[in-house]
């Protein structure tokens, strides 16, 4: 089953697009760009610059299914957050619903999206971040809807601190109650105002067994991270939230990290792999994380250290406590980003993005037994203009691919199980 939204105006972008393909930058000068994901998506701010708030315009598009295959999606597009919903997979959508307006204050870098998810009761959960200012200092919005998706409340700040808290990553635990872990700056901040000066930012959580409109207070779960990649995050057998992120170890390194949130706290910090990536730019490209029905961590991330460089996969069948050897991602010499891992049973979805330097392709591969071996990779679709992150989301033992594009439309694929 598939479906592909695309609009009038994507047509017009098509052939606006490949007029202006000999003028594809490079996949390296974007990557680190807030904004843009593949070469062409330079090419297509600065010369088809879409208007509008619609899906047509959207630059980050985050996709939930309920229990009853009610597909809802959240958008970024234009600087305002935006939900639709689809009762046919994602064929056609319903009015949109503006949830938050905020311009070009709206936080809508390449790591920066939109939270959605849904309970039982088909009550909605919203998270989204903007800037206060013009330090790149944020605020995490929250709305709800409990008529499911037609109105949603104002949107509301997630914790009164005065700092910056970013890149919101919230997850629906079986329970019905809420995880949501974003990047902190309080830590930052008082150490500033000590007259010292303090790397990145924290990781920070919070749980809500309201659907959002209380939430305890925040803890910290690591008080030295990168302050630009998003939070991967999935829940084990226990119902614990699993997160990975960009963590900051001594000398600077930018090393992933993964932990366990129990309900006695944030457990151990347990470093995936040693690559040895010493910089203190913002490569705004987080990682992902999967927990099969065994308890194995799946996990996938993007490097450049002195010890590795490109996407890699590993997996740990001890709680996180050590890590397979890290398995490149995509052939050696290929612009491979954005992995993306779903876990059911054990099988093992992943996702990727491919450059070729005129168009970018999702690529497939899966694994059948939690991670061992894997199946060839192969292409899903493919786009020539800007695309958003490639993400997995299941209905059952259903498996689609949700890819946002400008010109080919926003794509609901199904890719499992074969």
């Amino acid at each position: 089953m598939s479906a592909i939204y695309k609009s009038p105006l994507a047509r017009v972008l098509t052939k606006a697009l490949l007029m202006c393909s000999l003028g594809v930058v490079g996949y390296s000068s974007a990557q680190m760009d807030h904004s843009s994901d593949s070469g062409m998506s330079a090419v297509v701010k600065s010369t088809v610059a879409c208007q509008g708030s619609g899906l047509d315009c959207a630059n980050a598009a985050t996709p939930f299914l309920t229990g009853d295959g009610k597909l809802l999606l959240a958008w970024t597009g234009g600087g305002v957050v935006s939900v639709a919903q689809s009762h046919d997979f994602g064929k056609t959508f319903s009015s949109t619903v503006k949830v938050g307006e905020h311009g070009k204050a709206l936080d809508a870098g390449s790591d920066a999206r939109p939270q959605i998810v849904s309970d039982s009761k088909g009550d909605i959960f919203l998270a989204y971040a903007f800037f206060k200012d013009s330090n790149w200092n944020a605020q995490i919005n929250t709305a709800r809807s409990v008529d499911g998706g037609v109105t949603f409340t104002s949107p509301e700040s997630l914790i009164q601190d005065v700092s910056s808290q970013r890149f919101p990553s919230a997850l629906i635990r079986p329970d019905g109650s809420i995880f949501i872990a974003w990047v902190d700056k309080r830590l930052v901040s008082a150490a500033k105002q000590g007259g010292a000066n303090k790397l990145g930012g924290s990781i920070a959580y919070s749980f809500s067994n309201d659907m959002g409109k209380t939430f305890k207070v925040e803890r910290i779960a690591n008080d030295s991270s990168c302050e630009c990649c998003r939070i991967g995050a999935a829940v084990d057998a226990a119902y614990n939230p699993v997160i990975i992120y960009r963590a900051i170890f001594p000398g600077g390194i930018r090393d992933h990290a993964t932990q366990i949130i129990t309900p006695k706290g944030p457990g151990s910090i347990r470093r995936v792999s040693d690559d040895q990536w010493r910089t203190d730019a913002c490569p705004h490209h987080g990682p992902t994380i999967a927990v099969s029905q065994s308890g194995k961590i799946h996990v996938a991330w993007f490097t450049q250290g002195e010890t590795r460089s490109g996407v890699f996969y590993a997996n740990s069948s001890n709680r996180g406590r050590s890590y397979s050897k890290p398995a490149r991602i995509g052939a050696d010499g290929a612009n491979v980003s954005r992995p993306y891992l779903l876990a059911i049973g054990k099988v093992v979805y992943l996702v990727w993005k491919e450059f070729n330097g005129k168009s970018s392709a999702v690529y497939l591969k899966q694994s059948i037994d939690d991670g061992s071996t894997w199946s060839a990779p192969k292409a899903i679709s493919e786009t020539s203009g800007y695309s958003d992150h490639p993400l997995l989301i299941s209905h059952g033992d259903a498996v689609f691919l949700s890819w946002l594009t400008r010109i080919d439309g926003y794509q609901f694929i199904k890719i499992g199980p074969q």
